[in-house]
């Protein structure tokens, strides 16, 4: 694969075992290259306001700055920076914590190197869903703070609460169509079933509402759907 091509990956763990294996898993496949570790959340963020890393992989619990508050601060130096948590854990409200903080997923560490391997092709991709578990507790925690009114627009599209009252989306009835099934957690490939079109066009689907939207992944698209009255 061609070197610009590839995934560049920063890798953020303090055990150097830790970093070790997900180096190896990474710099098994040719589409991803890492170009640089850290061993704590501070080591991360002063190195990453000199590297442009696509994807970090970022450990859940360490010393001083843990991966939490690292995700927030480079989430908000740099908000188009993906991040997929490494833990030890499947406790949802660890994982649901690191999703608010701005990471696109999550990985654990017990898992086959070909499952981390096709779950961070599919980031960065931008094809991996939620789980039904975490779409369903994102939708409760977004539930407060559905907009109560929102002004018409002449230009974009509306669509209707289910209480009846009238919200405004730019988004065209395919594209809404799409966007309700990802909010529930499906895959591309599920809501291509669904609807009856093939992956291609539900990805060129996705990329034109995450522009219209200007949005950068799945977790956001869902509490958009959510506060506009999409999904219940």
């Amino acid at each position: 694969m061609n070197e610009a091509a590839m995934v560049r990956v920063f890798l953020v763990d303090d055990h150097p075992h830790g970093r070790e294996g997900m180096r190896d898993i990474v710099m098994s496949d040719d589409s991803f290259t890492v170009i640089g570790e850290a061993a704590s959340g501070e080591e991360a963020i002063a190195a990453l306001e000199k590297l442009e890393p696509d994807l970090v992989l970022m450990d859940i619990n360490m010393p001083g700055m843990g991966g939490l508050e690292a995700t927030l601060q480079l989430k908000q130096a740099k908000p188009s920076l993906k991040i997929v948590m490494v833990t030890v854990s499947d406790d949802i409200t660890h994982l649901f914590e690191a999703i608010k903080r701005g990471a696109q997923g999550y990985l654990l560490k017990n898992l086959a190197p070909s499952a981390w391997l096709e779950y961070l092709r599919a980031i960065s991709l931008d094809e991996a869903p939620m789980s039904k578990e975490l779409a369903f507790r994102l939708l409760q925690e977004f539930s407060a703070s559905k907009p109560k009114e929102i002004k018409k627009t002449a230009s974009r599209a509306q669509v209707r609460y289910k209480d009846d009252a009238m919200i405004t989306t730019p988004l065209t009835e395919r594209e809404k169509e799409v966007l309700e099934s990802v909010a529930t957690g499906a895959s591309n490939r599920e809501i291509a079933t669904e609807l009856g079109l093939s992956e291609h066009t539900i990805k060129n689907h996705l990329k034109n509402i995450l522009q219209k939207l200007h949005l950068d992944n799945r977790v956001q698209l869902t509490r958009y759907a959510f506060e506009q009255g999409m999904v219940e």
